[in-house]
């Protein structure tokens, strides 16, 4: 989900599917079902050329618009729970010899999508799938990508290890919390982050933006930060400056203290992020530049 949010309180989303969490209401879920459930003897040029596209619960809505995208039929597979809650995987499809895309998102509940995701990786293996790649708009346990105390675990590196434990190939990411996770894969497993900050460039692009200032929430988005003024600036040539928030958390999603380096007086300040969990931050962050002076404050989350 990539959403742009005004400071007071409107919100306007763009490409709603995209990192969408996997809450939806009845109506929602209607068309989810009513989606997915396509055709599966849509006649297509890829699929008869080996590539083979599958998804488990985690956002069926995503990859029906990806399938649909395509011209392609997602494949046939039951992603269902036994009883006491184990995840059960069975692929109704020849897959031997194929290029198989798996769509997973690991959102919420993440351990149950990420549980669906390393199954199906593993079944596609055994089943002799040529190669592998999975689709993660979203990574879960991206943000404990480094230890910051004593007796922590490296949670992004491990998953990248269950990952390439069950066979995959290679591995399609959206905005990683953190570039080096790339590197937590072996060289054997290639991994793609792209970029989501394009979407909102073109959108505040096309905005009449008054002595614009990019401001990133924490020092370790300084870098994402920088990138989206320069492609702004490369683009749209939108002269931007550049500020940064640096907080300090008393404990897990509780921000103790926050401080702004850089000015933004007058401006119109863009928050750019990747990740909104309870939006702290993102609250914290408006109302200390809305206290410094800014003009309007907008923020761009992928």
């Amino acid at each position: 989900m990539v959403s742009v949010i005004e400071a007071d309180h409107q919100i306007i989303i763009i490409n709603q599917p995209l990192l969408d969490l996997g809450y939806c209401s009845k109506s929602d879920c209607d068309a989810e079902k009513e989606a997915v459930e396509a055709p599966w003897s849509r006649d297509n040029s890829r699929a008869s050329n080996g590539m083979k596209l599958f998804t488990g619960n985690s956002n069926k809505l995503l990859a029906a618009d990806i399938a649909n995208q395509l011209g392609m039929s997602l494949g046939k597979i039951n992603v269902t729970h036994f009883a006491d809650g184990e995840v059960n995987v069975i692929v109704n499809e020849n897959v031997r010899g194929k290029d198989v895309y798996i769509i997973q998102p690991t959102s919420p509940p993440v351990n149950e999508s990420l549980m669906e995701l390393l199954l199906m990786i593993s079944t596609m293996r055994r089943a002799s799938a040529r190669k592998i790649t999975a689709i993660i708009p979203y990574y879960g346990y991206a943000r404990q990508d480094r230890k910051m105390q004593a007796r922590v675990p490296i949670s992004a590196a491990d998953v990248a290890r269950l990952l390439e434990a069950m066979g995959i190939d290679r591995v399609v990411a959206v905005d990683l919390h953190c570039g080096q996770i790339q590197g937590f894969f072996g060289p054997r497993v290639p991994v793609d982050n792209l970029d989501g900050g394009m979407v909102g460039v073109s959108y505040f692009g096309d905005m009449d933006l008054v002595n614009p200032v990019i401001v990133s929430p924490d020092a370790g988005g300084v870098y994402r930060a920088k990138q989206f003024r320069e492609a702004l600036s490369k683009k749209h040539d939108v002269d931007c400056g550049l500020a940064m928030i640096v907080k300090q958390r008393a404990k897990a999603n509780e921000i103790d203290k926050m401080d702004l380096v850089g000015s933004v007086e007058g401006c119109d300040a863009i928050i750019v992020d990747d990740m909104v969990d309870t939006a702290g931050t993102l609250c914290t962050a408006a109302a200390l530049l809305k206290e410094a002076g800014a003009r309007r404050g907008f923020s761009f989350c992928s």
